[in-house]
């Protein structure tokens, strides 16, 4: 007799089991057009109004020349949707039916069987109608949408004072669509999520939120409550059934429901439970878990969540320097990596799950163990929190408010508090959300940034009165009510740069680099407890600029720079910066190359100073990953998707173990930076070569160790006796297996030889494989084709003597590998 294993007998009959509740899609077969007009058009849905004209060739490309200005009129208009839908006879027989709308944007009114079920004012919110009465075999949906523009200024006009900064306070949609210094102004419109009709008879199981409630490791047991949100229009007696897919474990109670009663709380356990862990500490691990409603035998419905066993803990406490910052993973310190997220299409529905992934797996490629989701952007669609959590990201999650003061009046809030209650109940099942912040800036633009002036000390009060409502009484009673096990966080920085306790409390956003024109050590000599934002610009890739200049050779006066560069100051910056501490080549091709070169030098330059500084300072997130269109920006990863040089060098800067040089009074000071959980010891010696390869010192070697929960000096080289020339050197340290490479001049003072690099270009199954080789140093080696493709590092040194294989991602046959050295830019 064939034995079928357990786990597989468990899966076939989790596989016959078929709810006898329905949701119907009802993405397909939409119509657009502007309000009182019938020029009706097919519609994408998810979509924008935007993105459909452009499909049809009535406004040109918003990403490419100046064209972002010629299509502002579309949110100047009001545009209505429609779709007819028939449903089946079985399916009318049901006795309730719901319209679920995931993501409206934003006032829209929504009309079934030319009835209005719905009015809504928030893009940030799913809605609900009840159509139970209204729903026949045959439907017509119909959906219109107003602009914002007459709506915001309605609500301006009823305030006596103007709110900083600007109309956009009033609605709640994305706030990055009314521009930013990194984004452009389009204001999107349309149904930019799933709609679809839910239908049932006596329960639907609407949510279910599988709470951790303890992990014992030395009992070898994790306690978790299901709570079951449960609508139920009468009395009856049914079975929930918890089944843990990955073990096999299943739990049946029986549950007496009532139609006044819509939360049911049912404990369970895991037995030998495993921990989820950031995936440079550990394993993400899940638990793949079904909760289900039964009557009798029958399936009524059910939800499936993938479940992260951990503890995360935010430490803000008063000590001898001032107020830490810093998160408890499974009561662990740990140190925080990464960089600011914001969304990766100013067309949010143009995002594909593909695109997602791909920009994580470049996070975790970079060793970033959290990312930020920036204040002004969007809630993330649920396929990027998935995809955190099975590769070991860590979320700051900040609420959708940023660099502003918002509306205090009581339909506002209450608005933002449904907002609210609508995404952290969304997110809170996902082991990679690790703080709740309530916005981004606005207390900082309040005390420092000149919003007071011009104003009443009675209309100041008001204006604060509405700020401490919203962030420090309405949105941490819902994050504690819904999601007690993570911390809530008022404002990001704590304190601004202004304020002389930056340093020492909370977390920071230093741009004195930047805006204020401060040196790039900067950063070496003001730490703060945790770095949450600081960036520096850099052009995008070639191939963007190509992509919206719309011409092969670059050329940095092209006029559609005026919309691709945001920041009034952006190119004088960049200038001056790159004056400072790098060559300034006459070449618009070469400047690109150096712009990139110089932003990375210059954020490396903080990581190393943040990452010395542990415990004091336990995190470095800087500003920012990825772009929402192709720009000048701060991005690593520009709006094509390809990385410049921060992004390949941050990637060694966030490397767990990590080998930190400076020079200090004559003296090579080296420590050893540990973000493993265990100790290591390993032998440590130095070589100092010239830029040939030829020896001119080697100290002795000793026996160090690394710690991860300390950093010190723990190798030093005396300089002051030893004769040669620092900008023609470097200082190669070796501590075990890991390789460090210290420059002792700044770029610009480097004497750079000028040789040729050999290399050797191989066809393989996943593109090619480059092979490189030198007699003398070559300096941020660049590679780059006309092909697309990734390449496994680039902006790299070349020591001499050195053979170094690159990998190259292609689908291309052939291909023609070009370089850029600074050896070249030094020696033009």
């Amino acid at each position: 007799m064939r034995i079928i294993p357990f786990l597989l007998l468990l899966l076939l009959l989790t596989s016959c089991y078929e709810s006898s509740n329905n949701t119907l899609l009802l993405n397909d077969n939409w119509q657009f057009s502007e309000l009182n007009s019938n020029d009706w058009q097919k519609a994408t849905v998810p979509g924008t109004v935007q993105t459909d004209l452009l499909s049809f060739g009535k406004i040109p490309d918003s990403f490419k020349l100046n064209n972002e200005d010629s299509i502002q009129w579309i949110s100047e208009k009001n545009w209505q949707y429609k779709k007819v839908f028939t449903i089946s006879e079985a399916l009318q027989k049901k006795t309730k039916h719901f319209l679920k709308f995931e993501g409206l944007d934003t006032y829209a009114s929504v009309f079934l069987n030319d009835s209005l079920i719905l009015t809504a004012n928030n893009a940030f919110r799913s809605w609900e109608a009840d159509v139970s009465d209204i729903l026949s075999e045959e439907n017509e949906l119909k959906i219109i949408f107003k602009s914002t523009d007459s709506i915001e200024k309605i609500q301006a006009d009823k305030l006596d004072y103007t709110l900083p900064e600007g109309l956009r306070v009033f609605t709640r949609k994305p706030q990055f669509q009314y521009g930013w210094d990194w984004g452009p102004t389009i204001k999107t419109m349309g149904i930019w999520r799933d709609i679809s009709l839910i239908s049932y008879d006596n329960i639907r199981l609407k949510d279910v939120f599988l709470k951790t409630e303890s992990i014992n490791v030395l009992d070898s047991l994790a306690t978790l409550t299901a709570f079951l949100d449960l609508d139920t229009p009468q009395h009856d007696i049914n079975t929930i059934e918890i089944v843990n897919n990955t073990t096999g474990e299943r739990l049946n109670q029986s549950v007496e429901v009532y139609g006044s009663k819509d939360e049911y709380a049912v404990p369970f356990q895991i037995k030998n439970p495993k921990l989820w862990w950031t995936h440079n500490l550990g394993e993400p691990f899940l638990y793949d878990i079904t909760v289900y409603v039964k009557h009798g035998n029958s399936i009524i419905d059910s939800i499936s969540k993938k479940v992260g066993l951990r503890t995360i803990k935010l430490v803000a406490e008063k000590d001898s320097i001032g107020e830490s910052f810093y998160f408890k993973l499974n009561g662990i310190p740990v140190y925080m990596k990464g960089a600011n997220y914001i969304p990766q299409n100013i067309f949010l529905a143009d995002v594909t799950k593909h695109q997602r992934e791909t920009l994580l797996d470049q996070a975790v490629d970079a060793n970033m163990n959290m990312l930020r989701i920036w204040g002004g952007g969007v809630y993330e669609d649920d396929a990027f929190y998935d995809l955190c959590d099975k590769k070991g990201i860590l979320l700051w999650q900040d609420f959708m408010y940023a660099c502003a003061m918002y509306p205090g009046d009581d339909d506002f809030l209450e608005n933002a508090k449904q907002e609210a209650i609508d995404n952290v109940k969304r997110l809170r099942q996902h082991p990679s959300i690790a703080l709740w912040c309530g916005n981004n800036e606005n207390s900082e633009g309040w005390h420092r940034w000149g919003w007071k002036d011009g104003k009443t000390e009675t209309q100041k009060q008001e204006i604060w009165n509405g700020y401490y409502a919203l962030f420090n009484h309405i949105l941490p009673k819902v994050v504690d009510s819904l999601n007690p096990s993570i911390d809530y966080w008022e404002t990001s920085p704590k304190y601004g740069r202004g304020n002389k306790r930056f340093e020492f409390e909370g977390d920071a956003h230093d741009w004195w680099v930047w805006h204020d024109g401060y040196p790039f050590e900067h950063f070496e000599e003001q730490v703060p407890r945790f770095m949450s934002e600081f960036g520096f610009q850099s052009f995008p890739s070639i191939e963007a600029i190509q992509y919206f200049t719309e011409q092969e050779n670059i050329d940095l006066d092209h006029p559609a720079f005026e919309t691709h560069q945001k920041h009034k100051r952006g190119f004088q910056l960049i200038r001056e910066y790159m004056e400072r501490d790098f060559p300034v080549p006459e070449n618009d091709e070469d400047y690109v190359y150096v712009s990139q070169l110089l932003q990375a030098y210059g954020i490396t330059k903080g990581i190393r100073a943040h990452r010395l500084a542990k415990p004091y300072n336990m995190g470095s997130l800087y500003w920012q990953l990825n772009d929402c269109w192709p720009v000048v920006s701060w991005s690593g990863i520009d709006g094509l998707g390809r990385e410049k040089a921060l992004h390949y060098k941050v990637k060694k800067a966030f490397e767990n173990l990590l080998i930190i040089p400076k020079v200090e009074n004559n003296i090579l000071k080296i420590a050893v930076v540990d973000d493993n959980l265990t100790s290591m010891a390993a032998d440590m010696f130095v070589i100092i070569r010239d830029f040939s390869g030829r020896n001119l010192f080697e100290s002795g070697t000793a026996v160090v160790h690394s710690f991860y929960d300390k950093n010190e000096i723990v190798f030093e080289v005396f300089l002051k006796d030893l004769n040669f020339d620092r900008n023609a050197s470097y200082a190669e340290i070796h501590f075990g297996d890991l390789k460090e490479v210290y420059f002792f001049g700044k770029p610009k003072d480097l004497k750079l030889p000028i040789q040729d690099i050999s290399m050797d270009v191989v066809k393989t199954s996943y593109g090619f494989l480059i092979s490189l080789t030198s007699e003398t140093l070559q300096k941020d080696v660049f590679l780059f084709s006309e092909s697309r493709g990734d390449f496994s590092d680039n902006f790299f040194d070349l020591l001499p003597g050195e053979a170094k294989e690159i990998e190259l991602y292609t689908e291309a046959s052939e291909v023609v590998v070009k370089m850029k050295t600074l050896n070249k830019i030094l020696n033009p």
